[in-house]
């Protein structure tokens, strides 16, 4: 005969079974739910992404982004940001990348939670995406990329793995925090010519980047390299014992933004993709330039994209620019030699228009505020003696 607390363990586990049932059932409804309106893309869905888009006039088919594979490698505090941004923007396949698991000292994040402790990034990751957009198709890879075996799987995973079977991916992102991984990424994307967008945060956590790279025409991550890698000292030296880098979630969810921006911008075709943009937080300052490829490149594959972009660009048709012509400005005869002139001085237009304040390179003011004439000056209360109407009327008929 059972003991009265075997009975109380056995409905103590029944309970958490029909609780468990009933969370499943709970979020199947709510997967559903997204799934029938996320499918329905229509103005008058709430749930429809990149909806704004249109709205303002930026793009005409912000649906396009469905089309699209994106493969974000490494999923940590840049990587499970962008790919969560991405899976709100309803991008058509996701293939994610790490090796690592989730800890308590993950933590710090934006994306992961304390019960996902001990399972795979990307497995964390694909769980809770899911939940977020259930249209998006996810390939997870939880294995190191510069070992040669993976290596081989992924470059066959850029090439292969896009939307449809076979295809190669529309854009590589780039979110682990070592120069390793960076440059077998590189390697990767030179050799098939891949395009894709490299970022990283400082070890300090108040400053990141993001750069674009074209290969062969645009510099690729060899073409510049950071010191470490041009030295070729193993960066495993480096770390100090006992000293992990800083991760701010703002700093990481600045540049995943930065990121995921110019995702957008590549695949649906507005604005300017930018080539390179920095962020220090301590100064607020965001630098931007752009670097042409090296022609002495240590990476072979870098050259030969080198290469072949200018034979691409010899082909194209010359498009002469034309410079517009002055037209001469004809007078008619002017024997008095008559001119027009402002009748007010520079400083006199200036201060009818108001005050213009001093702006920083870039920006302009829209208008200004009309200053006050002399007339109006004060609070244009007009001053009067107390002769009443009556009596101004008799010294009117007097006259």
């Amino acid at each position: 005969m059972a003991s009265v607390e075997d009975l109380q363990k056995k409905i103590k586990e029944l309970e958490q079974a029909l609780e468990e049932e009933k969370q499943k059932n709970r979020q199947g409804a709510v997967r559903q739910k997204i799934s029938e309106m996320s499918s329905e893309v229509v103005d008058s869905n709430p749930y429809s992404r990149l909806m704004a888009l249109k709205r303002m006039g930026i793009v005409d088919n912000y649906e396009k982004i469905r089309d699209y594979t994106v493969a974000v490698v490494g999923v940590g505090g840049v990587g499970s940001v962008t790919a969560e941004m991405l899976t709100r923007c309803g991008i058509g396949k996701l293939l994610l990348f790490d090796y690592d698991k989730v800890e308590l000292a993950n933590m710090n994040r934006l994306f992961y939670q304390p019960h996902q402790a001990g399972l795979s990034k990307v497995e964390a990751a694909e769980r809770t995406l899911k939940e977020i957009n259930p249209d998006v198709i996810f390939e997870t890879y939880n294995y190191n990329i510069t070992t040669m075996d993976n290596f081989n799987h992924f470059m066959k995973r850029i090439t292969e793995g896009g939307l449809t079977e076979g295809k190669p991916v529309d854009l590589v992102l780039s979110c682990v925090d070592n120069f390793e991984a960076r440059m077998t990424i590189n390697t990767a994307c030179n050799e098939v010519g891949q395009t894709w967008i490299e970022s990283g945060v400082s070890e300090n956590a108040v400053s990141g980047h993001i750069q674009f790279v074209i290969p062969g025409e645009t510099a690729c991550f060899a073409c510049a390299p950071p010191l470490v890698v041009a030295t070729k000292t193993d960066e495993k030296t480096l770390k100090r014992e006992g000293v992990c880098a800083a991760s701010l979630p703002t700093t990481m969810a600045v540049v995943a933004g930065f990121l995921v921006q110019n995702t957008l911008k590549y695949l649906l075709e507005f604005g300017d993709v930018t080539h390179y943009l920095g962020y220090n937080a301590l100064q607020d300052f965001f630098p931007t330039m752009s670097m042409k490829p090296n022609e002495n490149c240590d990476d072979t594959y870098c050259c030969k994209q080198q290469k072949l972009y200018k034979e691409r660009e010899a082909k194209k048709p010359k498009v002469v620019k034309e410079e517009p012509k002055e037209e001469e400005v004809i007078h008619e005869d002017n024997p008095f030699e008559i001119e027009l002139v402002s009748e007010t001085s520079v400083e006199e237009s200036q201060a009818s228009e108001g005050q213009v304040p001093e702006l920083t390179e870039g920006l302009r003011v829209a208008y200004s505020v009309p200053a006050p004439e002399q007339g109006d000056l004060g609070n244009n209360v007009v001053e009067t003696d107390s002769t009443s109407l009556d009596e101004l009327m008799k010294q009117m008929k007097s006259l």
